[in-house]
């Protein structure tokens, strides 16, 4: 599956054009499930820190709906159960909650109905949303493109969980056909790649859909340096088991060596022994060593590789950065359109192939049979911004954690092949992922904050972090001081709209725990990285492009006693997880006049808290249609009779039956823009005790 282009000639013929796009990728992302042998499967975990099956067959679906909710391209849900459930949690992050225990999965049958009819919805836009031609990021249509897009992803991904699966679980099926080429593997060895420029990045109005970390620009001089000819093979890496590489700390980094004391790893995770034999795992089988295919292993895995060869070869062997990746790019001639190369892609092969298959101008592999890791990290070009339906895609990624994979494998479809195409993962997550080594000059440079690109999240900071003005105080301090003094019990709390987390530790001073919960994973890990690395580093600007690095540390913050009582998670206000119960106190902060329906919330708030639980709304009211369709904002109108509406008169109405209103109050707040210019805002504050 070839990506489409955004341009053409004729509206219709693009609709159909995306029909079959999609209709291919959905109907592929399920093929790959028919290869559990049995309903059961859909529950177990491939992986400890993954969820089972089920939530990743659900989950693509899932994704369309909440981002067409979230850019208000459609106003009713299909299954708002399962659009929760099915939402967050595939990478490992704090805020990805993978306890089962939360969970109360639907059956295979139904999550198969969900399917279709999210299907039927979707087909259904393809051939009713507003088309012109080119399609471009502000479309109704790219978004449709991005649901399609991030199933391709789970394609793959998924792919690799099937892989690591017990294969008393598997089946194998006639529409995943598996490379037999098995032999010796050829010797590696080093080519010469001269010096030269890179551009990296791509301009909006290209001919194809992007993530938004492909867009930008970035240029780098790259010096001469020398990569392996072939991708490492099985053969060449087995070297490096038989020599004790993983019993030998010494090639490992710290990380790595985590990784080794958590996994007991021995060999790579796609291999095994059995009576000193070693046996390989493909997609449905397990067959004998394939010597001549590439070795698949996590990052971290060929670091300590390479530092082996380095020791036993007398030369510096590093991976690849993303600019000398490109550098080979350019001389062996990959041009704009990548994904038309004859390579193992596209499920050309539901296996790799051998490492001396796909030549590319004397150096094999450069795209296609697995990815191949990188040292860079994941880092934004100049002129990043993120997609308003995916806020969070690339952004929680530039945590210096993420490591770039390059390239594309037998199972990458659509974006995942194109020239730009840019992901990362973990270090010690797997792929179906390899790597070649360079002998280079350049080491990567140093690492960066991960705040200082995001203006509105550094701007957030500022707001609860940084210092006070014109007599203000600070406004998370200020409500959670409103709210620890009319809790009558203090157990549990949940902070709503939590931002960057500063409310979320003051209400820990009174609270056995508090969870804080935001839609966007953009303000979630700025809380948890206060938490877990006890710093963080925002810009405060100034003036133009004059902007002041601060740091703000969990030890001056006083915070350290408490830290272990507070929990941070993304979620949706409106759609929150089942679990998210039995609260004492509900602080909803700045928030109503945010949410797409606030009605969603308000409705079903009682069913969170306790007996006797506090709601506190704070909010200046400031309804607006981007982000409230006006048929849901609860105030700031006149009805059909002419009569004002006020929003604290809404929320009497809505919430009365099950609430006393206790408190309200004005609290005012100033969030820093410049040197020189301020919002001042006043928040009404209303508190509501729920009836017994």
């Amino acid at each position: 599956m070839n990506p489409i282009t955004l341009h053409g000639s004729s509206v219709e013929q693009k609709r159909q054009e995306i029909k079959e796009y999609f209709l291919n990728t959905y109907d592929l992302f399920e093929k790959m499930f028919e290869l559990f042998k049995n309903d059961t499967t859909f529950y177990e975990q491939s992986e400890s820190t993954r969820h089972p099956m089920i939530f990743y067959f659900g989950h693509t679906a899932t994704f369309f709906v909440n981002k067409l909710v979230n850019m208000k391209i459609i106003s009713e849900r299909i299954n708002p159960a399962f659009e929760s459930i099915f939402a967050v949690g595939v990478d490992e992050m704090t805020w990805d909650d993978v306890d089962s225990q939360h969970y109360k999965w639907p059956s295979v049958e139904e999550t198969k109905a969900y399917r279709h009819d999210v299907k039927e919805l979707v087909l259904t836009l393809i051939e009713t949303l507003p088309l012109t031609l080119p399609i471009r990021w502000e479309s109704e249509m790219w978004v449709i493109l991005m649901g399609i897009e991030h199933e391709k992803i789970h394609l793959e991904t998924s792919s690799v969980l099937h892989r690591q699966m017990p294969l008393e679980r598997i089946e194998n099926i006639s529409d995943f056909k598996q490379c037999t080429d098995y032999d010796e593997a050829p010797k590696n060895e080093l080519v010469l790649i001269p010096s030269c420029e890179v551009s990296l990045g791509k301009k909006h109005g290209s001919d194809y859909y992007g993530w938004d970390n492909e867009y930008g620009s970035y240029s780098q001089s790259v010096q001469a340096f020398e990569t392996s000819k072939y991708l490492v093979s099985n053969a060449e890496y087995m070297e490096f088991v038989k020599s004790g590489g993983y019993e030998n700390q010494e090639f490992w980094s710290e990380e790595g060596r985590e990784f080794l004391r958590i996994s007991k790893a021995k060999h790579p995770v796609f291999w095994s022994v059995e009576n000193g034999h070693y046996f390989y795992r493909i997609l449905t089988s397990k067959i004998q060593m394939p010597m001549n295919f590439p070795v698949e292993v996590c990052q971290l895995e060929a670091d300590a590789f390479c530092a082996y060869k380095s020791q036993k070869d007398s030369l510096e062997y590093i991976l690849p950065s993303e600019a000398e990746y490109e550098a080979l790019c350019q001389h062996v001639g990959l041009g704009e359109e990548q994904h038309t190369v004859d390579a193992n892609v596209n499920f050309k092969y539901a296996s790799s192939t051998p490492v001396d298959t796909f030549n590319f101008n004397g150096i094999y592999d450069v795209v296609g049979n697995v990815w191949q890791h990188s040292r860079s990290h994941m880092r934004p070009f100049e002129g990043f911004e993120v997609h308003p339906a995916y806020d969070d895609f690339t952004v929680p990624t530039f945590d210096e954690k993420h490591a770039l994979i390059l390239g594309s494998s037998w199972a990458s479809t659509g974006n995942l092949i194109t020239k730009h195409s840019r992901y990362a993962f973990r270090k010690h997550f797997y792929q179906h992922a390899g790597f070649r080594y360079v002998v280079s000059q350049k080491k990567e440079e140093e690492m960066v904050d991960i705040y200082e690109t995001d203006v509105l999240v550094s701007q957030y900071c500022e707001f609860q972090y940084g210092e006070e003005h014109f007599n203000v105080k600070n406004f998370a301090i200020e409500c959670a001081q409103v709210a620890r003094s009319l809790a009558v019990n203090t157990n549990k709390a949940l902070d709503l709209g939590c931002a960057t987390g500063r409310a979320t530790y003051e209400l820990a001073k009174e609270f056995d725990h508090v969870d804080g919960i935001d839609f966007s994973a953009r303000f979630v890990q700025v809380g948890v990285k206060l938490k877990e690395e006890g710093v963080i580093v925002f810009t405060s600007q100034e003036e133009g492009t004059l902007v002041t690095h601060k740091k703000v540390t969990m030890e001056a913050l006083g915070y350290e006693s408490i830290k272990h009582k507070t929990a941070f998670w993304q979620g949706d206000a409106c759609n929150l997880k089942p679990n998210f119960t039995g609260y004492d106190l509900i602080m909803a902060t700045n928030l109503i006049d945010r949410l797409y329906q606030p009605r969603l919330f308000l409705d079903t708030v009682d069913e969170r808290l306790n007996d006797d639980g506090i709601l506190m709304i704070t909010s200046p009211y400031t309804w607006q249609e981007s982000s409230t369709d006006k048929e849901f904002w609860l105030g700031g109108y006149k009805d059909e009779n002419g009569k004002e509406v006020r929003t604290i008169d809404t929320l009497k109405e809505i919430l009365g039956v099950k609430f006393e209103l206790i408190h309200t109050q004005d609290l005012a707040f100033v969030i820093k823009e410049t040197a020189r210019k301020f919002q001042h805002t006043l928040s009404h504050v209303s508190v509501w005790k729920k009836r017994s």
